[in-house]
């Protein structure tokens, strides 16, 4: 598979189709609609509420964290006053939940993040791990995934144990397209793109980006055999 390398860090948005109010690839698209209607029987809403993002999307969150317009989370979820850390340790916290701009999967069109609507609406749903545990309005949803995602070709790439990024029960990867993205990532090319950026903290990022590409692009949950 041939891949535009603007493509992959965002920079440019091709083969993206419009689905449901948001932009995905085309492939993308089409099984995520056959995996909506599927679970439709089962009682459940899958709704898209994060597909696409380009690069100036991704920068404004990380910046939104990095300056402390937005508040940054820990790994429980909870809220971190960021005046004490080093520009190391406030790129690692940001990292827990945000992706540096142009390491995002969700840059390719590939990726979403869903929700059980008929449990729980867009505005009140938090992107948090409880949603999705026993007792959380996405439990539902995230069993069935467990059974059913990987048939039309989507699976978690964010696991336990299995990735560089925390888990992220709600986000999903259409794996027969994003596994050649992943496999045309470049780490040079990606050096350009952060250094001709406006990423706050991009000195610091660039001092350590062989190891963070290598913990938060290349470590990702295997894809699951069919």
């Amino acid at each position: 598979m041939q891949v535009n390398h603007r493509h992959l860090y965002g920079l440019e948005h091709l083969g993206l189709i419009e689905c449901l109010g948001h932009q995905l690839e085309s492939n993308t698209a089409a099984a995520f609609l056959k995996m909506q209607q599927a679970a439709v029987s089962d009682g459940l809403d899958i709704q898209i509420c994060s597909a696409y993002r380009d690069f100036d999307k991704q920068q404004s969150i990380w910046n939104a964290k990095a300056s402390g317009k937005r508040v940054l989370l820990n790994k429980e979820s909870q809220p971190v006053a960021i005046e004490l850390l080093s520009s190391s340790h406030l790129i690692d916290m940001i990292l827990i939940w945000s992706a540096i701009p142009g390491m995002s999967r969700h840059h390719w069109g590939t990726d979403i993040d869903i929700f059980d609507a008929n449990q729980i609406s867009r505005h009140d749903l938090r992107l948090i791990s409880q949603e999705y545990q026993a007792d959380g309005p996405c439990f539902q949803l995230s069993q069935w995934l467990d059974s059913h995602a990987h048939q039309y070709g989507f699976y978690r790439p964010y696991q336990e144990n299995l990735s560089g990024v925390s888990p992220e029960p709600w986000h999903f990867s259409y794996f027969p397209i994003s596994k050649d993205y992943i496999n045309n990532y470049h780490i040079e090319s990606i050096k350009a793109v952060i250094a001709d950026s406006s990423i706050l903290h991009k000195d610091v990022i660039l001092e350590r980006i062989d190891a963070l590409v290598d913990e938060y692009v290349f470590r990702v949950a295997p894809i699951p055999a069919l």
